[in-house]
């Protein structure tokens, strides 16, 4: 464990050190000298651009290419963000201007101009690296004419680009591309064409310094308009907060008062009067739950899943995850999902021989609930990875992992994630911590009584779901807009607030749902806490299909198979961290209140 530890401190500090900006991804320092140093300049990848998560390598295209293409080496993160980096054909040289400089002459060939057709057709843009700079720019138009039929529609190649860089002494500061629009190639017709495809390089200086070239990328999340949405959202899920809480202090504490009273009040009565609401089922509401092993190792998987969020947000609010520090996210999140993992096992083990007691001796049991905690989200996970990497494949898209890199992954999993899985779960069984309840459960579990239909399990759910949803749902546009489309979100202050309401709306309204739930006489709450508090994924997944369907313009069967699956995998976390934090507080609640009354 101490190891661990050690691990993840060296961990911060590299990415502490990434976010500072003073060395490159390819190691250089960023400054150059005048007259012709050549700044690297790679071409990554090219795709729909409605489509994030459909994006093919730059010469899959058939731009103009060196005999051989020199791919540039990738850490783990860039290379799980779909980035495939190659040296670029046009040559920017540090402050040395180019008009109109040929890059090559080539013939286009049917099956050329039929590939750049389609690609036009569809909205294809590149992205490019300049000295660790992004740049965009689309390959082509199409002109409708005010025709409605495609069939008349004319298509036009860009076969000039113009970059405009702007420079603070022997740093690059900013660097922006155009297209010449006189300079076309028409498309329309399937026959061979002949292109020159050109370039031209301005240099101009800017007084901003190299500290600040970054803030051009994140000053669109900082406009007014998007601010006054931010606070807007934040105050919305204050409201919700604090009409939830005042539910609580206004309603339920004053039921809980009057439950006291009458309870204080029946001791002093006659002995053989019969009991009624909670306090008449304080002899099973300790009854552990079925499924021991699963509920446990949900518990363990949901906490380790909250720990990850929580070291993302700190790295995040300390400023790691700059815009286009690429893979930076990525990286972090297996890494730290590696070093988390000893928590799920400790929690899943430690908690699960508290409710197995005494008949914990067996160690069947004990790697059972092991295997299914480092299962029951990873498992999930690896099916539909499988699938999309398939799908990513058979497109012959950036999406599809290289061999290599699912070896390391692999890896991970085998050498640090499984370990200390293990590790957690023999202090989690070693730790010998009991069970503390207030009550003594009977031997034979009184019958429930009917309830109606609207104190059932989904009934509840849904309406346990709403209220933390309903607080978060407009942030969730920026956040899919970022994950999915191409805004940068970088109000991470904003959204760990958001984060915050969350959690106190799940556990506030999850345990005023198990109140009711014990004043009914149903003792047979565990599992509807950790479902109740959960539920939020299930809304979080229902907004997918809102977002998907009216809010964005991606379409085609990689890229829909790509968000639902991914985004089914996102909610399923947000189901266990939730779910996690409701039961917690619903087994806070229940243990203070059965601690406030005479039960024996």
């Amino acid at each position: 464990m101490a190891a661990a530890a050690r691990a993840a401190a060296a961990l911060l500090m590299l990415l502490a050190l990434a976010a500072a900006g003073g060395v490159a991804a390819d190691g250089s320092d960023h400054r150059y000298k005048a007259g012709g140093e050549a700044v690297p300049l790679y071409a990554n990848k090219v795709g729909p651009f409605h489509n994030p998560s459909e994006t093919y390598r730059y010469f899959d295209l058939p731009f103009c290419s060196p005999e051989k293409v020199k791919e540039k080496s990738e850490a783990l993160g860039e290379v799980l963000n779909g980035d495939r980096l190659v040296d670029a054909p046009y040559k920017l040289d540090f402050r040395v201007d180019h008009d109109s400089k040929s890059v090559c002459s080539q013939k286009l060939t049917k099956e050329d101009v039929v590939k750049f057709r389609n690609a036009v057709a569809k909205d294809y843009y590149f992205q490019m690296y300049y000295d660790d700079l992004p740049l965009w720019g689309f390959i082509g138009k199409v002109e409708k004419g005010g025709k409605a039929d495609p069939s008349e529609w004319k298509y036009y190649l860009y076969r000039h680009i113009i970059f405009d860089i702007l420079f603070n002494n022997d740093r690059v500061i900013e660097i922006n591309v155009h297209t010449d629009q006189s300079a076309l190639v028409d498309l329309t017709e399937d026959k061979e064409v002949d292109v020159e495809f050109l370039y031209s390089v301005k240099w101009k200086e800017t007084p901003t310094p190299f500290e600040k070239r970054m803030e051009k990328y994140s000053n669109s999340s900082n406009l007014p308009h998007h601010l006054e949405v931010h606070w807007f959202s934040i105050i919305n899920s204050c409201v919700t907060v604090l009409l939830l809480t005042g539910f609580l202090a206004t309603i339920l504490m004053r039921v809980l008062k009057n439950d006291f009273v009458k309870y204080a009040h029946d001791e002093e009565a006659a002995d053989d009067q019969e009991e009624s609401g909670w306090k008449y089922i304080h002899g099973d509401v300790f009854r552990f739950p079925k499924n021991k092993s699963l509920f446990s190792a949900a518990l363990g998987t949901g906490t380790q899943l909250f720990a990850l969020t929580t070291f993302i947000f700190l790295l995040a609010l300390v400023g790691v995850f700059y815009p286009y520090n690429r893979g930076a996210l990525f990286t972090a999140l297996v890494v730290i999902y590696a070093l988390t993992s000893g928590i799920a096992g400790y929690i899943a083990t430690s908690f699960y021989c508290q409710l197995e007691g005494t008949n914990w001796v067996c160690v069947l049991p004990y790697v059972r609930n092991l295997l299914l905690t480092g299962c029951l989200f990873c498992g999930p996970l690896f099916l539909t990875f499988c699938f999309l990497n398939t799908v990513a494949i058979a497109y012959s898209a950036t999406a599809a992992l290289p061999f290599g890199t699912i070896c390391v992954i692999v890896l991970i999993w085998t050498l640090v994630t499984f370990p200390l899985l293990v590790l957690g779960g023999i202090a989690g069984k070693n730790s010998k911590t009991e069970f503390q309840a207030p009550c003594r459960t009977t031997k034979y579990p009184r019958e429930i009584p009917p309830l109606p239909w609207y104190r059932q399990t989904v009934p509840q759910m849904a309406m346990a779901g709403f209220l933390p949803f309903s607080a978060i749902y407009i942030e969730l546009y920026y956040i899919f807009a970022s994950v999915w489309g191409h805004r940068i979100y970088t109000i991470y202050s904003i959204l760990f607030i958001v984060f915050i309401i969350l959690l106190i709306v799940t556990a506030f309204i999850t345990v005023a749902l198990t109140y009711f739930q014990l004043a009914a006489e149903d003792h047979e709450w565990w599992w509807r806490s950790f479902l109740c508090g959960g539920s939020t994924g299930f809304f979080v997944y229902g907004y997918c299909l809102y977002y998907y369907y009216a809010r964005s313009d991606m379409s085609g069967f990689m890229q829909t198979s790509f968000f639902f699956g991914y985004m089914a995998c996102i909610c399923y976390a947000f189901f266990l961290m939730l779910g996690m934090v409701g039961f917690r507080a619903a087994l806070f609640f229940v243990r203070h209140i059965y601690k406030s009354i005479k039960c024996e």
